[in-house]
């Protein structure tokens, strides 16, 4: 196997570039590092700049992924979802909190790029790869920042000492936002390259965030009630047919369902692996990673209600197949399961580490608080487990999420074919030997968390939600289906069935101090309720911005 060519090795050339320090709201520390008068002369001075871009990489690291939606149950309560978040004085940085922060800090870098890269004496199309990284990450900042705040202060020029009134303006609507954010990706698209360099963005990628994007926005627009959705799930589902039409990417298989989705996860080596559309790699020595070893202490663990989403190998929802044997112990609970149930979580003869085989779940321990215990990513190798030694690449891009966005951008706009279905969710359930979605043969999940919605939708939704578990998708998609209050779920906050039989087979005290309800299910945070507001859709502005910055105003309920 060649030696793997580490890209984003770059982060490191990248530190002399950041801008680090915050002053104000748009941190406008003084690119003085850099002369543009003296830089920006040649493709490697606009090459070295850019690699600062790359830490901003939206990874997949599973790594306590989802622990902020109904997913997941932590062991320690997510203060945003039990209601007890204050508003910060500044962007607050704990790990507890996924979103973007109110941070302009890259923005104001990206637009100095753009205001000085002309200046290079090579051609335009050599130029206009790297605007293309930078509009690439400065619509991925924007969307982020969407998603987090709504309508957002938009800065696409570099504000120097003469255009500085423009820090206190005021937030731009969301979708004028994305509309910005859309002509920055579909420039990316045009003008990068299909072969970039080893590890560089290529124009797969942009088209990879492209039908991310515009399906978050698009179901956004529908579900909130804000218009003009088509246009979006339409340049998502044309992004996703690009890729699928590429003829580079496919669904990694070997023809081993009860194996192959879980070892797609712990490869050495994703170059080359077709589902990969842009992977992250590490190499022993050079840059290496602590995610296998976080994983076995993660102490998360998903909620009854994630395991209850799994359909019977039948195809048919745990309340009407006649497969389903019940929770009364972990072996009958994953029998005749979704292959996707045993390789996302750990049943009973899983390799913890090296030869150390699960035979109880390991409740009451830092594995996992719920009993059951994710298990995507979690190598057994010793190598992994040492710490900050792993070498198991990770995914940024993955395919089978441009399957999944093609068939829901398909299927919200009324286009959703079994042509369609047979080209996406089948190729999916094809890998883990899973009867195929059939359009004529849907049936409604009597208990799903969607009962006003189609069938169709419904299913794929489903879909989704175990395909991409543990990638930290879901909390966002719970936004962008206006669907925050499945947090109220009771279900959430579930473990497993934890019944005096099974409890009995614990050595004495290892579980004594788990806490079950009425009907022996594992109660995670017992008398703490976790209620959903709709102020939570949004993140607060820190008050600190508000000072400086008096036409800014607060996100509602805040």
């Amino acid at each position: 196997m060649k030696t793997k060519q580490i890209i984003y090795i770059l982060l490191f050339a990248a530190i002399a570039f950041a801008s680090c320090k915050k002053d104000s709201f748009l941190n406008r520390t003084p690119l003085s590092d850099i002369s543009p008068q003296n830089f920006f002369k040649n493709e490697n001075d606009l090459q070295l700049y850019c690699n600062q871009y790359y830490s901003q990489l939206p990874v997949q690291t599973f790594v306590n992924a989802d622990d902020n939606s109904d997913d997941k149950a932590n062991a320690s309560l997510n203060v945003f979802l039990a209601g007890t978040y204050t508003i910060p004085n500044t962007a607050p940085t704990s790990p507890d909190l996924t979103q973007v922060q109110w941070n302009f800090s890259y923005i104001r870098s990206y637009n100095f790029f753009l205001a000085n890269y002309a200046k290079a004496n090579i051609s335009a199309d050599i130029k206009n790869i790297y605007v293309s990284e930078t509009l690439f990450f400065r619509a991925n900042d924007f969307w982020g920042k969407v998603k987090s705040f709504g309508d957002v202060p938009y800065i696409n020029i570099y504000i120097s000492d003469t255009s500085k009134s423009v820090l206190y303006g005021t937030r731009m609507p969301h979708k004028q936002v994305m509309d910005s954010v859309l002509k920055d990706i579909n420039f990316a698209i045009d003008h990068l390259p299909v072969n970039a360099a080893d590890g560089r963005l290529n124009k797969y990628a942009a088209l990879a965030l492209k039908a991310r994007m515009c399906l978050w926005e698009g179901t956004y627009r529908k579900y909130f009630g804000v218009g003009d959705e088509s246009i979006y799930l339409q340049q998502a589902a044309d992004a996703a047919e690009q890729l699928m039409s590429s003829g580079k990417f496919g669904i990694y298989t070997t023809g081993n369902p009860g194996s192959d989705y879980y070892n797609l996860f712990i490869q050495d080596e994703l170059k080359g692996n077709t589902e990969a559309i842009m992977p992250m790699r590490y190499i022993t020595t050079i840059l290496m990673n602590n995610y296998d070893r976080q994983l076995g202490e993660a102490g998360d663990g998903y909620s009854k209600n994630f395991a209850r989403s799994f359909l019977c190998k039948d195809g048919l929802p745990t309340s009407i197949s006649p497969l389903y044997k019940g929770d009364d112990t972990p072996e009958d609970e994953a029998s005749n399961r979704d292959p996707r149930y045993k390789q996302q979580i750990a049943t009973r003869g899983f390799d913890f580490l090296n030869g150390d085989l699960i035979t109880l779940p390991r409740i009451g321990t830092s594995v996992t608080s719920t009993g059951y215990q994710p298990i995507k990513g979690r190598s057994s190798s010793l190598a992994a487990w040492n710490a900050g030694q792993s070498t198991l690449d990770l995914f940024i891009f993955r395919y089978a999420e441009i399957l999944l966005i093609e068939a829901e951008a398909k299927a919200e706009l009324g286009l959703c074919t079994q042509s369609v279905l047979d080209q996406t969710i089948n190729k999916l359930r094809d890998r883990v030997g899973m009867p195929h979605m059939m359009l004529a043969n849907l049936v409604k999940d009597p208990k799903s968390d969607f009962p006003g919605l189609p069938v169709l939708i419904d299913e794929i939704r489903r879909e989704r939600r175990i395909e991409l578990g543990s990638e930290g998708f879901r909390f966002d998609d719970l936004h962008r289906w206006h669907a925050g209050s499945l947090i109220n779920n009771s279900e959430t906050t579930l473990g497993m069935k934890l019944t005096p039989a099974l409890k009995a087979q614990y050595p004495a005290g290892q579980v004594g101090s788990i806490v079950v309800d009425n009907n022996h299910y594992i109660q995670i945070y017992p008398g703490i309720t976790r209620t959903w507001n709709d102020k939570l859709y949004l993140y607060p502005i820190p008050t600190q911005e508000l000072t400086l910055n008096p036409n800014l105003k607060q996100n509602p309920g805040w």
